[in-house]
């Protein structure tokens, strides 16, 4: 007694036509008219393509130099890029600075001799800098 393997199970077959005349519908139709959301976003990634400048190396330099503008920014010495105004904000500036001075005090003897004197010369403006915006009120 055999059975036949052919019997066993069975198939599904999509009688549905909608999918079908769905697509026949959109090859013969005209170029969809793309909505203003889908041709901001066109834009603005073919523009990202375009305009995204290299960044620059990721080193402890970079690292301490993107700190301390930062720290720069909260004292009000540059703009926020984020809506291209001066605001000043002491308490993140001395908060940023004594990151960095901490970051002085971890690797002292581990850097090299660029690197301390780009940290040191740094820490100085920058202290100095917070202390006269103290001094302005």
């Amino acid at each position: 007694m055999a059975e036949n393997t052919e019997d066993r199970g069975f198939k599904v077959k999509d009688k549905r036509k909608i999918l079908e005349e769905a697509n026949v519908k959109e090859a013969t139709s005209e170029p969809k008219q793309k909505s203003h959301v889908e041709e901001r976003q066109t834009e603005t990634s073919n523009q990202s393509k375009t305009q995204v400048p290299p960044l620059p190396e990721i080193n402890f330099s970079t690292f301490i130099l993107s700190l301390s503008t930062s720290a720069l920014m909260h004292l009000g010495e540059l703009a926020n890029p984020e809506n291209n105004r001066l605001e000043r904000n002491l308490p993140m500036a001395k908060q940023t600075i004594d990151l960095i001075d901490m970051l002085k005090k971890k690797t002292e003897g581990n850097l090299e001799k660029e690197e301390d004197q780009l940290i040191t010369n740094l820490l100085y403006d920058l202290k100095l800098k917070y202390v006269a915006e103290i001094k302005k009120g």
